[in-house]
């Protein structure tokens, strides 16, 4: 692995090829014989700490269609935190249904589980019939792992029904040294960013695209009020910016006064304190309060010049769902992704029907979206958004961070690059946005503006 990284980092990337690749590599992982640890204990209180490992495991050989990536940086995202909790069901079940697809999805079928959904990295090895990337080549990856031997999948790919999330259920993920990829999730690395700048986007900011500009989404368009829960967040922050990017009016509601400090960074004018204005959408665990979702509706509207969201951006789930809802303006849409604080989600239903109001479920993305995404990066006006970076063996830690949300934006992981700042090839393009780089960095005193290898 010292030859490798040591090619990397001298620029040598061509030579790749011709180094052995080594027999084994180190990944974060769960184990199998683990998955009870945690039982009879809230979700708050299980440690992603404990459950965590960092070990060697065998280098898998890349099959027909399949990549071998030396990864320099990865990212924490929330499908790592429910990986490492068990929740909402243990991730080997995915597996184990996985393996029973094919001989070579066999291989993913492990008692342990190598997670990551993110990387940036360089290109080891090519399996047999991959002609668009060769070793040497710096890389990000998007997540998204498909057969696509069902029709359904051919006019998206996220409709077909052996679509998967790689690092969450498939083997073999981005928080580690190596990661085995098919070729078509692989796009181009921005040459300006660092290698954990790079990795920081890939999953939460093609998530956002599909959920916000994607046909396949709300289709947003110039003008629209757009509401976006957890703005400051992994990927609220990339919404928000698509947002302002799109022509679209952003309002960025958060739960603390930093974390409306970094809407406002990023150029929201306006924004809610969720905790400081102390809503409270549930009375109980059975109960939700109209009351509040009217008081909410009523600082929007103030906010706004008395407009209702076009477009709420929904990802909290069953905590906010039922809000969301109602502060959707009528003919609006209510576009979700995930359910962070719960999937059951419980809303009067006459402020839909009556309201002629659309619910439209989206998940991650498909290439082409992800590639776009990819591309705005790249042409500097999307930046990533880091609340701090962790050596790959603190990846516990910075799991568990995200778990209680510690964090803004998104948490990079350090696999193989030595330090921060390593990476930037295109120096001329990085110091045009190094400012907005730096401002988008929401961790104390910004990002490093390094332009090593």
């Amino acid at each position: 692995m010292e030859k490798i990284l040591d090619a990397i980092l001298a620029g040598e990337r061509a030579a790749l090829g011709s180094l052995p690749v080594p027999e084994s590599y180190r990944g974060v992982t769960l184990h199998a014989d683990e998955v009870s640890m945690f039982d009879g204990l809230p979700a708050r209180e299980k440690d992603p700490r404990r459950s965590l490992h960092l070990d060697e495991v065998p280098t898998p050989r890349p099959g027909p269609g399949e990549v071998l990536v030396a990864v320099m940086a990865s990212g924490v995202n929330h499908n790592t935190v429910w990986s490492s909790i068990f929740e909402p069901l243990p991730t080997f079940g995915f597996l184990s249904r996985y393996g029973r697809t094919s001989p070579l999805a066999a291989r993913h079928d492990l008692p342990y589980h190598v997670l990551g959904s993110d990387l940036a990295g360089v290109v080891l090895r090519a399996g047999e019939g991959v002609v668009s990337w060769r070793p040497g080549d710096e890389v990000v990856a998007h997540c998204l792992s498909v057969e696509l031997n069902h029709p359904d999948g051919h006019a998206d790919t996220m409709l077909d029904p052996e679509q998967r999330i790689w690092g969450f259920e498939t083997n073999f993920g981005g928080l580690a040294e190596l990661a085995l990829v098919k070729a078509n999730q692989l796009m181009p690395k921005p040459g300006h960013l660092t290698w954990e700048e790079a990795a920081a986007s890939g999953l939460v900011h093609s998530t956002a695209y599909r959920q916000l500009v994607s046909a396949n989404g709300a289709a947003m368009k110039q003008g629209d009020v757009v509401l976006i829960w957890g703005a400051s967040g992994g990927l609220g922050s990339y919404a928000t910016q698509l947002a302002l990017h799109g022509g679209a009016i952003p309002v960025c509601v958060v739960s603390s006064p930093e974390k409306a400090e970094t809407c406002r960074r990023m150029g929201a004018e306006l924004v809610i304190d969720r905790a400081a204005e102390g809503y409270r959408f549930w009375k109980d665990e059975r109960t939700q309060d109209p009351r509040e979702w009217r008081r909410f509706g009523a600082r929007i509207r103030d906010l706004t010049g008395g407009e209702d969201p076009d477009i709420v951006f929904e990802h909290p789930g069953r905590e906010t769902f039922g809000a969301s809802v109602y502060v959707a303006r009528r003919g609006g849409t209510v576009v979700t992704c995930a359910a962070t604080s719960g999937y059951e989600h419980v809303y009067d239903n006459r402020y839909l029907w009556m309201h002629l109001k659309r619910i439209v479920g989206t998940h991650f993305a498909n290439y082409r979206e992800a590639w776009e995404a990819n591309r705005l990066i790249a042409k500097g006006r999307i930046h990533p958004t880091l609340s701090g970076v962790r050596p790959l063996a603190e990846t516990g830690q910075a799991v568990h961070d995200v778990h209680h949300n510690r964090h803004q934006g998104k948490v990079g992981v350090l696999c193989l690059a030595p330090r921060e700042g390593l990476g930037v090839r295109d120096a001329e393009l990085r110091a045009r946005h190094e400012v907005a780089i730096n401002r988008f960095r929401t961790g104390p005193g910004g990002g490093p503006g390094g332009a090593g290898r």
